[in-house]
């Protein structure tokens, strides 16, 4: 059994840091015609295009969108995913050579991550492909880490951190979930 052990981020929190998200990539990126942002299903579409609604309001033209479901691509695939729940991967432009941020919500092992890229790498050769994720939660599995970073907030093994967002759950927190051991 699960219980909310605290809760991370209110609704307050949750948009301040999309919007110091969003600036990070404008400093980064001046020429953000050569830039993409790409989501990851499930969470981590919504975060990605209001971080492009963020940037494209700071004055700077619509940045081109993506997603993508990285369920054939996960290691885990035929393991852990008994009756995976697979949503569409729309890439609706060339990747080559463009700068793709690629957004989720937790960074955990680093295994989705791995399995995002790969997808991406499909569909072409893009220039450099940097993360944004809402919560680091430490335990990488993999060499990966996040370009822009929410908050990071390590856990023990029995805790898991939970994302909603308002389009998927009706609210904006991020909360520290506890497993009963």
């Amino acid at each position: 059994m699960k219980k909310v052990k605290t809760k991370l981020m209110d609704a307050a929190a949750f948009e301040r840091t999309l919007t110091r998200l969003a600036h990070q990539i404008m400093e980064r990126h001046q020429q953000l015609d050569q830039v993409a942002i790409i989501g990851v299903q499930t969470r981590g579409e919504p975060l990605g295009r209001r971080i492009g609604d963020l940037i494209q309001k700071h004055g700077h033209r619509s940045i081109k969108f993506g997603t993508v479901d990285v369920t054939f691509h996960r290691d885990d695939f035929r393991t852990h995913l008994p009756s995976p729940q697979v949503g569409p991967t729309q890439i609706p432009f060339a990747v080559d050579d463009l700068h793709i941020i690629l957004v989720d919500d937790v960074l955990y092992t680093g295994r989705t991550v791995r399995a995002a890229i790969n997808s991406i790498m499909d569909f072409g050769r893009p220039a450099s492909i940097e993360l944004a994720v809402l919560v680091d939660r430490g335990h990488r599995e993999l060499p990966i880490q996040a370009d822009y970073l929410g908050i990071n907030h390590p856990t023990s093994i029995n805790e898991h951190i939970h994302v909603h967002v308002t389009e998927v759950d009706g609210i904006d927190e991020v909360l520290l979930l506890e497993y009963d051991t």
